[in-house]
């Protein structure tokens, strides 16, 4: 009979190297991979890093390390807990529904986060409840998702809940109240409503996600530890962790984005200062009752929410946790290739700056509005991607956002200069 540690052995040698969110055969056998690894309940989880590290582990063998943990973090967790997990549609038609010839990019994505809440939470104090939000779909989310909810048990379709924020405006109540129209929504206003429903079912905290399998739901035991056990009522996935599996498919951006990273976290200062870096990782927990307070009013309903929401949880003086994780770009259909890499980074750094005059936050105010006054929309973001100021040629990832590195006024100088050279020679 084989030791735990052979045992172990066995399974590291026999995993995988690729993981592909399209294919439901990856998805079932990550799981059994867990549960063998869970069957080995002698070997600490520290344990088991220390041997994928040493073995340098194939991705599915590490992948199932995060499930493993998650479980017995949720397996010890002694009092009932009632868990919201929300997502945001838009453009998610495809990756809703199954792979084929004709939908190539498919991911069977509802199915998927269902079985993997599903097998988190088995016979453990957790339980669920999921707010798919279709945010002004134009290939109707919401009927595709209504669908494959239907075709559930029905113990199952009940935990499941397909909500459409065009039903939801304009009201005169609640965080919504300030959203005019479904199409000032851009994603933020969908994740909202999914909070509203949630906390209106007795949610005890909120975790939000992304329609596609890039999150797998079963390391949810990893934002939840903090909260139960620590009273953590915010706790962010940071990806940048030493210890999270990041695995991207290409790089979306051109030189210029270290232009764009070092502007977001000058106007950003008091989120990145604190060693948040991360900030647009959907996989994020919200306590109950600091959610509610976040609620009272938002100030932005577009992609930059993350931003406004940390910085209201830093205005209410609210410890944040970050935990490592791991996350599987699935880039074919992302809304930011849909609509326009430069059109999701306008709305986030426009955001972020609405979002730091609107807070008790320490955030560069020249940087502010050097933004401001020198970026009037997406376009004048595309003529900065692809070029480099001198000062940030060579400067490393954490000199970002420091202004020894690039004052704000240099900034505007090379912005105003790289704008003239383009209107020269068109």
């Amino acid at each position: 009979m084989q030791s735990p540690t052979s045992r172990l052995a066995y399974l590291l040698n026999h995993s995988s190297t690729s993981f592909d969110l399209t294919n439901q055969a990856h998805q079932s056998r990550l799981l059994r991979l867990a549960e063998q690894i869970l069957a080995l309940d002698t070997i600490s989880d520290e344990q088991l890093k220390q041997m994928a590290i040493q073995q340098d582990a194939p991705l599915e063998f590490r992948l199932a390390l995060k499930l493993v943990e998650s479980r017995r973090k949720v397996i010890a967790i002694a009092q009932p807990v009632k868990v919201g997990v929300v997502f945001a549609m838009w453009g998610e038609h495809n990756r809703l529904q199954e792979k084929s010839s004709s939908n190539p990019n498919g991911e069977d994505s509802l199915r998927t986060k269902i079985a993997q809440l599903e097998w988190i939470t088995a016979d453990s104090n957790v339980s669920w409840q999921l707010y798919c939000v279709d945010d002004g779909c134009p290939h109707e989310s919401a009927h595709i998702a209504k669908r494959i909810a239907h075709q559930q048990p029905r113990y199952i379709n009940d935990k499941v809940h397909v909500l459409q924020l065009s039903t939801a405006i304009p009201t005169s109540v609640g965080a919504l109240r300030y959203l005019d129209h479904v199409d000032d929504s851009r994603k933020g206003g969908a994740i909202i409503l999914g909070c509203e429903r949630a906390l209106a079912a007795n949610a005890d905290a909120v975790i939000y996600t992304d329609a596609d399998n890039s999150v797998h739901l079963g390391q949810i035991g990893l934002l939840l530890e903090p909260f139960v056990t620590q009273n953590k009522q915010v706790v962010l996935g940071n990806r940048k962790h030493p210890d999270s599996i990041l695995v991207k498919q290409e790089e979306r951006w051109g030189v210029g984005i270290k232009t764009l990273r070092h502007m977001q976290r000058m106007i950003g200062a008091q989120i990145f200062e604190r060693g948040i870096k991360d900030t647009q990782a959907a996989f994020k927990l919200y306590g109950r009752a600091v959610l509610e307070q976040i609620l009272l009013k938002p100030t932005v309903y577009d992609f930059s929410f993350d931003t406004d929401w940390i910085f209201a949880a830093m205005e209410l003086n609210q410890p944040i946790a970050t935990t490592p994780f791991a996350f599987i770009d699935s880039a074919a259909e992302s809304a930011s290739i849909v609509q326009g890499p430069m059109t999701t980074w306008y709305v986030l750094l426009d955001g972020l700056v609405k979002a730091a005059k609107a807070r008790e936050v320490t955030y560069s105010e020249e940087m502010a509005d050097v933004f401001s006054t020198e970026i009037k929309s997406h376009k004048d973001l595309e003529l900065l991607i692809n070029k480099l100021p001198p000062e940030l040629a060579s400067a490393s990832d954490k000199e970002l956002g420091n202004p020894k590195t690039m004052s704000p006024k240099a900034m505007r100088n090379w912005i105003m200069s790289t704008k003239a050279m383009h209107a020269q020679q068109v």
